[in-house]
């Protein structure tokens, strides 16, 4: 029986015919990658079955394609998607607040199956976090690739002059970090395209193991990407640039890539437009995605489409620079073909490439290369030797690179050749997807040879649900919010309807310990619980016995290390105070912030990262600091009772003030489902 797969992929537009390439900055390289590893992947024999998972838009700007639940990709492949936040599209910034949504959607997905994939691949820091969330909760191997990485981002921001304050505002970059984070710590193998991201970037993140990482260079379609031109290319590549060219016979400079600020187009055009020579000898063809209606482009995009018509005006570039609105993903290959065809050069100068796929899609077209010296160019260039490596944030470099690339037709010709024979021997689909299927088969299944498929959530039983019978919903109260002061009234009105409802059970969460909750409740006179969720969400007990649930200990245990947490913490002495023995447990520590409270949470937080401790701080009530296991909240508690019963989320209900809600309980029990809950009354706040 072959491997099962599943990819993340969920930001921006991806389908698997015409990708709509740079038609926005989150449509871009990724997309290309994961469609082409997945297609390449569904083709082994090894492989059963690969699905990639990403959300459904609903949206009038953008196709009816990206609406379908379920998309075929040829024999063995496919893409799933799911409801995340809004029907409409999102930029990637914008989807944080949704993606609990997604995993809570897949992990119900894949449990109802007869059988689990044999690992999650996460593309991008917002699959890396929902990826984490399913791998935690049904034990699912994870593999990561980061493709561009928040904390590089990040400083290149800084050093172009932005603040903090605008980049947390614009990139929402704080939790892009963390999920980077946290989806590190939880893999089982990270894929790289370079050494020098996994030297230079990756190594900044305090929760990457370097020996989970393994180098993959991306391969390159050789059906699509050759150096034949094909009957009528030409000719139609001369049309889509004919409204732009004087002379379209000319060597052009051509960059494809999308329009966002990184990729660094101004400078292009301005090493070219103060350039006699370049004018002189060459065009200069932009390829930078489809534009639509100003009005519907982000801020980033309009703000780079003026710089360039700005550019374009203040050199008086017009006849020499093109810069087409539309183009189809079918041209992109002859693009290539055409700019090899006349002794072209394609140029990228972006300020940061982590790979840069196009590099490869234009030497497997014969086209030599000047490049960013920067990342994934220096590894391509190193094996292929058919171009330049440049220093982009200098425009006297730059315009020396550009002027130099095509000069001598004898150079020109071994690079061409040098770039042609090394896509072939280095950087082949086939080469890369051995290489993949070796290491992750490795990291993520060592007993691989003869494995057994990982089989799904069982469904439910009286005997392993630790409750006979199930009920057929379950109302939550929270002790320590709507239960501190409730009403009278309210009280004997839930007392009435709970006995009057046998098919509703009742549980209890709270953030103390089980013998100070139940003290507690017993004041108010009610049934006595099924479920009691207590310690912070740490422990789960069940039944009349209120046995505890060592299925839900055994989850939240890997990892966590309370002794070694308890003396890192010690150090913080000044800002921390331990609270009583009674609110401790064996997965909680609990602690009182000493004033001043300002930045007390960063520095626990920061703490626990840089000893690469399994633990997770948050604040209750302002000046009440828990840690717990990463895998342990009162959440991921009510998930866990949801899979192991086989009740849907839609069968709970939360009663709990907003303001006590710090663990977005109110986004995974929607309030909603207060209409499924004839039990529910109001016991007041």
């Amino acid at each position: 029986m072959g491997f099962q797969l599943l990819h993340l992929h969920l930001h921006g537009l991806f389908r698997g015919r015409d990708l709509e390439l740079g038609r926005d900055a989150d449509t871009g390289g990724q997309t290309t990658y994961v469609l082409e590893l997945v297609r390449a992947l569904a083709a082994r024999p090894e492989v059963e079955r690969v699905e990639v998972v990403t959300r459904r838009i609903h949206d009038r700007r953008v196709s009816p394609d990206y609406g379908e639940s379920l998309e075929s990709l040829g024999p063995g492949a496919a893409i799933l998607r799911l409801p995340c936040g809004p029907r409409r599209y999102l930029r990637k910034e914008q989807l944080w607040p949704h993606l609990d949504e997604l995993a809570d959607a897949l992990v119900a997905t894949l449990a109802a199956r007869p059988r689990l994939p044999d690992w999650i691949h996460a593309h991008y820091a917002d699959a890396g976090y929902v990826g984490t969330l399913v791998s935690r909760r049904l034990g699912i191997p994870l593999v990561f690739t980061g493709h561009s990485l928040g904390r590089e981002k990040q400083r290149r921001l800084l050093a172009s002059g932005l603040t903090h304050e605008l980049i947390e505002q614009t990139y929402a970059m704080g939790q892009r970090i963390e999920a980077e984070e946290q989806a590190l710590a939880a893999s089982s193998l990270v894929v790289t395209s370079t050494r020098q991201e996994v030297e230079g970037q990756y190594a900044r993140y305090d929760r990457f193991a370097g020996e989970r990482a393994e180098v993959l260079p991306p391969g390159v379609d050789t059906r699509r990407f050759h150096p034949a031109l094909l009957p009528g290319e030409a000719a139609a590549v001369e049309a889509l640039l004919a409204p732009f060219l004087r002379d379209p016979a000319k060597p052009p400079l051509l960059a494809i890539c999308r329009p966002e600020r990184r990729k660094n187009i101004p400078a292009l055009i301005e090493a070219f437009g103060r350039s006699d020579l370049l004018r002189q000898r060459h065009n200069l063809v932009l390829v930078l995605g489809c534009r639509q209606d100003p009005g519907q482009m982000d801020r980033q995009q309009r703000e780079l489409f003026q710089q360039v018509f700005e550019l374009v005006d203040r050199f008086d570039l017009y006849g020499q620079v093109a810069y087409p609105k539309q183009h189809s993903g079918a041209q992109i290959p002859a693009l290539y073909r055409w700019a090899a065809a006349r002794g072209g050069v394609f140029v990228n100068p972006a300020l940061t490439e982590p790979f840069g796929l196009t590099l490869l899609e234009a030497a497997a077209c014969g086209l030599p290369l000047v490049a960013t010296d920067d990342g994934g160019p220096r590894d391509i260039l190193a094996r292929c030797d058919n171009g330049q490596l440049v220093d982009v944030t200098d425009l006297d470099a730059l315009q020396a690179a550009l002027e130099a690339a095509a000069a001598d037709p004898l150079r020109w010709r071994r690079w061409r050749d040098n770039g042609l024979e090394a896509v072939s021997r280095s950087f082949s689909w086939d080469a890369h997807v051995c290489g993949y299927l070796g290491h992750a088969a490795r990291r993520c299944l060592p007993e691989a040879v003869g494995a057994a498929p990982r089989v799904a959530v069982p469904v439910a039983s009286p005997a392993s649900s630790g409750l006979d019978p199930i009920p057929e919903r379950l109302l939550l109260l929270d002790l320590d919010g709507c239960l501190q002061a409730p009403e009278a009234a309210g009280l004997d009105q839930l007392r009435r309807r709970l006995a009057a409802d046998p098919r509703s059970g009742l549980g209890v969460l709270s953030g103390r310990s089980f013998q100070a909750a139940r003290h507690r409740y017993a004041d108010l006179q009610l049934v006595d619980p099924l479920v009691w969720i207590t310690q912070a969400g740490t422990e789960i007990r069940l039944g009349p016995g209120a046995e505890l649930d060592l299925l839900w200990q055994r989850q939240i245990a890997p990892g966590w290390d309370r002794q070694a947490v308890l003396a890192a913490l010690a150090e913080l002495e000044s800002r921390l105070r331990p609270q009583a023995e009674a609110q401790q447990g064996p997965f909680k520590l609990s602690y009182l912030l000493r004033p001043p409270p300002a930045g007390a949470l960063a520095i626990v937080r920061q703490t626990l990262r840089q000893r690469r401790l399994e633990a997770r701080a948050q604040l209750v009530q302002h000046w009440y600091l828990d840690v717990l296991p990463p895998r342990a909240s009162k959440a991921e508690a009510i998930r866990h009772l949801s899979l192991r019963w086989g009740l849907p989320l839609d069968r709970f209900l939360l009663l709990a003030p907003p303001q006590e809600d710090a663990e977005g309980l109110g986004r995974l029990v929607n309030q909603a489902n207060r209409a499924r809950f004839p039990v529910a009354a109001r016991l007041g706040s």
